[in-house]
């Protein structure tokens, strides 16, 4: 009894304090976020002319350039010291790996990195050729992996789809693993497609904060009858065994490997509008979304309306709504850092940058809230698209989480959808987009995200495919729920710090 008291308190005093000030204020200036200035917005940041936005190349500048402008107008400060124009662009320096001889040799075969059998993704090195053994650790779970001596060794796996190897290669690196091989595809002619939109992305160079050393862990995709002939298996059975079948007829296999890289520096930019905080401006509050894609391929342009043109408009529209606030004496308390970051495509790299040189002590940053992807709807919701996927609310701070929900209820009335909150969801959305490189430094956040759909990655995420009302709704409940963390008596308690260690973007 004593405990359901204490909590009743709790939530009293928590819906006093939070919704003191006027909702009516909160919503008038909501409603400066309109369909049409998003459309407006993304009609020229996912247009043809910005090239697909690939980080470190013109249509990324491009695009930087715009937002930059779009900040100054608004009356922003550029709060970088030294940086461009007027100090909005906060300069990424990154390192571009470009691929050089990578391949795994079985006895005499050799399988190189060619897209069609094998796709090496990471950024290390090794010192000439080395000899590794392979351990089958099945379906890469952590039942999988139990009784088996993976240290210092690679691992193979089979997943059941090409984004599910995260886990695995986790728990292998928890394990002291070093590669991770994996089946990701169903078939060899699946493998083919996917390995021809590997290419894309990576023939061009892994762009990475940190210089490349020698033997850093990366991930080989294998084509299946590859990885069979490296096993001396059939594909059958090691896809029977991942099941949880008899693993008895797979031995290690025993082979040498061979990773190079030609490393280059190239330069890109993040974009920060910085807008002051009233009697508690020395903390802060952070809204971020990445504005970089995935560049062009074969003279198709990639426009990532939705990935994730939707989140940077978003943050361009929360940015007027208060400057309008601020310039009619109704706040913000506390600062807030509008910051579109570059090189998510490329791995976070743009927020990585971002909290190893901030701008303002991440110790004075009470909260991330970081959109990426609000302008669609995915299969799971045709039928109901008044969503959003939430993640990370609960994963630092229960009282972030409680306000979270607080204000959807007050004043958005979405249905919040927890699916990708869960720590054991095989897509680990958590550590995939830029709000990871402020939750492992114990900043809490909260991401925004409408799920993956059929044009994710693809030519075909063009603005005509953009829901407009439904990213209006999702930006404004980021809104109100920034205008709540902004301008309640007391910073967010963090309850919840740990190792954050763990991870893999």
């Amino acid at each position: 009894m004593k405990k359901i008291l204490i909590s009743c308190s709790l939530v009293l005093a928590f819906s006093v304090s939070v919704f003191a000030q006027d909702e009516q204020e909160a919503k008038e200036y909501a409603s400066t976020i309109t369909n049409d200035d998003l459309y407006a917005h993304l009609s020229v940041l996912a247009s043809d002319a910005m090239q697909g936005r690939e980080t470190a190349k013109a249509g990324q500048k491009m695009a930087a350039a715009y937002i930059a402008a779009q900040f100054q107008k608004l009356g922003l400060n550029g709060p970088v010291k030294g940086g461009d124009n007027k100090g909005f662009l906060q300069e990424v320096v990154l390192y571009t790996s470009k691929p050089g001889e990578i391949y795994i040799k079985n006895g005499k075969d050799k399988i190189s990195n060619d897209y069609a059998s094998l796709v090496y993704y990471g950024n290390g090195q090794t010192s000439g050729e080395v000899n590794e053994e392979i351990v089958f650790a099945g379906a890469g779970t952590e039942e999988s992996f139990s009784g088996l001596d993976v240290k210092g060794k690679g691992v193979l796996v089979v997943v059941d789809n090409t984004r599910a190897w995260r886990g695995p290669a986790q728990i292998a690196k928890e394990k002291g693993a070093t590669n991770l091989y994996a089946i990701n595809t169903g078939s060899d002619e699946a493998f083919s497609s996917y390995g021809s939109q590997m290419e894309h992305y990576l023939s061009g160079g892994r762009l990475s904060v940190k210089k490349p050393e020698a033997g850093t862990d990366g991930v080989f995709f294998l084509k299946p009858s590859v990885a069979a002939s490296l096993m001396v298996s059939d594909i059958e059975t090691i896809r029977s065994a991942a099941k949880g079948e008899s693993k008895k007829k797979i031995k290690n296999a025993k082979v040498s490997i061979k990773v190079g890289f030609d490393v280059e520096t190239v330069s890109s930019e993040n974009v920060l509008g910085y807008l002051e905080g009233t009697d508690k401006k020395d903390e802060l509050v952070v809204l971020t979304a990445h504005y970089d894609h995935v560049g062009m391929s074969d003279g198709q342009i990639y426009n990532g309306a939705d990935d994730d043109g939707s989140g940077t408009v978003a943050v361009l529209e929360l940015a007027e709504a208060f400057v309008k606030a601020k310039t009619d004496g109704k706040g913000p308390r506390r600062s807030i850092l509008f910051m579109t970051v570059t090189g998510e495509e490329k791995g976070l790299l743009g927020s990585e940058y971002y909290a190893a040189n901030p701008v303002f002590p991440l110790e004075n940053t009470i909260v991330d809230l970081n959109i990426d992807m609000i302008g669609r709807v995915d299969p799971e919701h045709k039928d109901n698209p008044e969503y959003v996927y939430l993640v990370g609310s609960d994963r630092l701070s229960t009282e972030l989480h409680e306000i979270s929900e607080k204000v959807n209820s007050t004043f958005s009335n979405l249905d919040l959808d927890y699916t990708y909150n869960d720590e054991s969801h095989p897509d680990r959305i958590y550590y995939r987009s830029d709000h990871w490189n402020f939750a492992k430094n114990n900043v809490p956040i909260i991401f925004y995200f409408n799920g993956v759909h059929e044009d994710y990655h693809q030519p075909t995420d063009t603005v005509d495919k953009i829901n407009f009302e439904m990213l209006r709704k999702r930006a404004e409940l980021v809104f109100y729920t920034a205008w709540v963390l902004a301008n309640r008596d007391q910073r967010i308690v963090v309850d919840k710090l740990q190792d954050q260690t763990v991870g893999n973007n």
